[in-house]
């Protein structure tokens, strides 16, 4: 059985949780204000970071009311860094003349902007961004023209006296360019993902753009009742619909009524404005109070949202905190992060460890600390294998960092992992994985997580369907390679096994049941004396007495730097290098290299055998088949590269008996 494991797609920046110490007065005041959704830092006033967070709790609430049936979470965590003046924004901006951006992250979100007037308006791209977020936390697989027709639609939100709403303002950019280009046909527009030249060529993702917006805008403000049938096209695409039936049966029309209404919608150059009020005034909660920041905490947060940037000074702004307070846990934790990030994996484990041990309240602390024992380096594949201590380690700061924060999904789909490279609680992590999709079912990566851990516990059609969703999703760019990997492995291993069963039920029906009497003649099969003249081309070659036939079939082909060889499997040693097969064969012990489990196709034929590969002894050990090129360097130390293992029954002989 294949041990499938995968780095796991990660972008790791830092939330610092305050530290309970006696603060050092800052030199520009910094205070802290936190809100159902958001938690807000900044040197501006009190009133005025309460305004910003006002604003983005109105927009959250307006948004979440247009599919009232959704439920829409954000378990990850929205740090919102409000400047007082572009002088003070200036050395965090991507660009000079950025007035505000949002970014997302795996573990915390930044939202950073000045309040300082600018003839920019900062919230545009902010409030596009978050629908993004809000979209691929709650809509599985959304699809792109919805996605970005959405946030460009939700970008022009604007509310006045805390009541007023208005939404489906003009963007310029976009009538222009529809005015001047073709409109695209709906199928085309519908069929455009992350790898489509409407989404990546400049010269076209304009007119894509500004359509999905059109569309989006013709939907929600100039055609009535169009909600109910959008909620239900994404729910008929999402089940694997047929396009054009999915968009028959929610719209009660083909493509081209709607492609014909749209470029009249379009032609009119009209874009109404939909407005609307609150019946009550949307507020801070009145318990919402401002706290102060000390001078190390704000350096902190600077820091952290740097590291968060990718930026090297980061390193500046933590080490200028620990020194005006080096009991500030927050900033171990983002420092040691940096240093991981930098591949300083010792160093980066001792901040942690400190970290930890200054503030154990800080659940992100815990999970960095795991996650960092759980992997090499950031950029790197994870280890191969934990040793019992290590694992005990990351399972106990993983629960830790659980039981502080509940619904912090991370914690589970690490949690998932460590059980997928040791084979343990497997069982116990499905159930967990599917509870987060419950809450996140746009995480692809938490999907990619259950894929591997059915695959772990020879599942393989759950493995396959939901690796099958996967390839076909619009956000998965980045780990496509290991899921089309890991999906070609599985349907090999699903073809095999049918291979083996159809030549087991051909010989027992053959044979009454008893072993096969086909005798071997080359490229054809002859039926014994009964028969003599009835011949059949392509079909398995039986020899007598030989009940490892049908297994031979099916057994994986050496390439022709390959040896093939019938062994013991005794042991697998593990470090950080890679693992060593330790096989027993008629010539003595051979040592077969591989750097991880994914470089070594692994499958079972044996029934005793139910998955769990793990470091150490084979107890019992197991009868297998291997393949692997003789070893040619002498610094590999071993006797060659392990290319495949195969497990068989213990009767099983890879040469068939001398007649």
């Amino acid at each position: 059985m294949k041990r499938f494991a995968y780095p796991l797609v990660v972008t790791l920046c830092l939330l610092a949780v305050v530290s309970q110490h006696t603060p050092v007065l800052a030199k520009d005041k910094w205070i802290s204000v936190r809100t159902k959704n958001f938690f807000l830092v900044g040197n501006d006033s009190e009133k005025e970071i309460k305004e910003v967070a006002l604003k983005l709790e109105q927009f959250r609430e307006v948004f979440t009311r247009l599919f009232p049936n959704m439920v829409f979470s954000t378990p990850v965590p929205t740090t919102v860094v409000v400047f007082k003046s572009h002088s003070s924004y200036a050395p965090f901006k991507p660009h000079a003349n950025t007035a505000g951006y949002f970014q997302a992250g795996r573990d915390v979100n930044y939202i950073t902007l000045t309040t300082e007037l600018h003839t920019a308006d900062p919230f545009e791209v902010i409030f596009h961004e978050y629908t993004h977020l809000l979209v691929n936390n709650t809509f599985k697989d959304a699809p792109l023209w919805f996605n970005e027709g959405l946030a460009e639609y939700y970008s022009t939100f604007k509310i006045t006296d805390d009541r007023k709403v208005a939404l489906g303002r003009a963007i310029g950019n976009h009538v222009y360019l529809l005015r001047a280009s073709k409109m695209l046909p709906l199928r085309t527009l519908f069929e455009v993902d992350h790898k489509s030249p409407h989404y990546n060529e400049s010269k076209k993702q304009g007119i894509f753009y500004a359509q999905s917006w059109a569309l989006m805008h013709y939907l929600l403000i100039g055609k009535t009742g169009f909600v109910a049938p959008l909620s239900k096209f994404l729910e008929l695409q999402n089940a694997d619909v047929p396009l054009d039936e999915a968009f028959q049966q929610s719209f009660g029309m083909p493509f081209e009524t709607m492609e014909k209404d749209l470029r009249n919608y379009i032609k009119q150059d009209r874009y109404n404005l939909i407005t609307g009020h609150f019946e009550r005034k949307v507020e801070l909660d009145a318990s919402t109070l401002a706290a102060p920041l000390s001078e190390a905490e704000a350096q902190a947060y600077l820091g952290d949202l740097m590291l968060h940037s990718h930026r090297k000074d980061a390193y500046t702004y933590l080490e200028k905190a620990i020194k005006l307070d080096p009991n500030l846990g927050m900033a171990h934790a983002s420092l040691g992060m940096a240093y991981f990030r930098e591949g300083k994996v010792n160093e980066a484990r001792a901040s942690l460890e400190r970290a930890v041990s200054l503030n154990s309240q800080n659940y992100l602390a815990h999970y960095y600390y795991a996650f960092t024992l759980s992997r090499q380096s950031e950029e790197g594949a994870p280890v191969s294998a934990y040793t019992p201590e290590v694992a005990a380690k990351i399972r106990q700061h993983l629960q830790k960092a659980i039981a502080l924060r509940p619904d912090f999904l991370e914690s589970y789909n690490l949690l998932a992992f460590v059980s997928l490279v040791s084979g343990e609680n497997l069982n116990e992590a499905i159930a967990s994985v599917k509870e987060a999709l419950k809450t996140s079912p746009g995480r692809s990566d938490f999907s990619f997580t259950l894929a591997q851990l059915y695959a772990r516990t020879g599942d393989y059609k759950a493995a396959r369907e939901m690796l099958e969703q996967l390839v076909k999703s619009n956000d998965n760019a980045e780990m496509q390679l290991p899921i089309e990997s890991l999906l070609s492995q599985i349907k090999r291993i699903e073809e095999n096994a049918g291979k083996y069963e159809h030549l087991k039920q051909t010989a027992n029906r053959t044979n009454g049941g008893g072993p096969p009497t086909l005798v071997s003649v080359g490229s054809e099969t002859t039926t014994p004396a009964t028969s003599p003249t009835t011949t059949t081309t392509n079909v398995p070659q039986l020899a007598p007495n030989d009940p490892s036939f049908y297994l031979r079939e099916v057994l994986r082909k050496p390439a022709a730097s390959e040896t093939q060889l019938q062994a013991t499997l005794l042991r697998l040693e593990c470090d950080a290098k890679g693992i060593v097969f330790v096989v027993q064969t008629d010539s003595g012990l051979l040592r077969l290299r591989t750097a991880s489990f994914e470089d070594v196709e692994i499958t079972t034929y044996d029934p005793g055998v139910n998955g769990e590969i793990k470091c150490g002894e084979r107890k019992p050990a197991n009868v297998v088949v291997v393949c692997y090129v003789p070893n040619a360097d002498k610094k590999l130390k071993a006797d060659g590269v392990l290319k495949s293992i195969e497990f068989v029954p213990t009767d099983f002989k890879l040469k068939p008996p001398t007649p």
